[in-house]
């Protein structure tokens, strides 16, 4: 709950913005002069893109967040708390690729499972790929959504 409470901290903060924002992209529009408009629109496009951005975060970790619940009612969530860490606390990088290669066996097993895409995903991310995880879970929304 703790992680929630921050994004929606960080979002808030990012709406704030967002409106100051826009705010000087129409008062830049209103003054009239041919360059400030020009300025203006460009400004109040970047609040638009902002705006994107959030609903499209917020969408993608509402969904990810429902697989996850999913497959913790199924009992199905990787388990990592087993693997060797560093002082830093990450997953040891030798065990995070043997833990990957059994992830990706899984997969291959059965590639039209979307538990075997989120688990790959989640492989992805403790090895540090955070690209390709985040378009593996996108794999592994797709086909819960068609699964459904």
């Amino acid at each position: 709950m703790r992680a929630r409470n921050v994004a929606i901290l960080l979002t808030a903060a990012v709406a704030v913005y967002l409106v100051l924002l826009g705010g000087r992209g129409v008062a830049l529009m209103r003054t009239g002069e041919p360059m400030a408009v020009v300025f203006g629109v460009a400004v109040f496009v970047l609040p638009l893109l902002g705006v994107w951005m959030l609903v499209t975060t917020w969408r993608s970790g509402t969904r990810i967040q429902q697989l996850a619940r999913r497959l913790e009612a199924e009992e199905g969530l990787p388990d990592v708390s087993g693997l060797p860490r560093r002082p830093s606390g990450r997953v040891d990088r030798a065990a995070a690729d043997a833990w990957f290669d059994e992830r990706k066996a899984e997969l291959e097993a059965d590639p039209g499972d979307w538990r075997g895409w989120y688990r790959l995903a989640y492989a992805y991310d403790i090895a540090g790929d955070r690209s390709r995880a985040r378009a593996t879970m996108r794999k592994a929304v797709e086909l819960e959504a068609a699964d459904r």
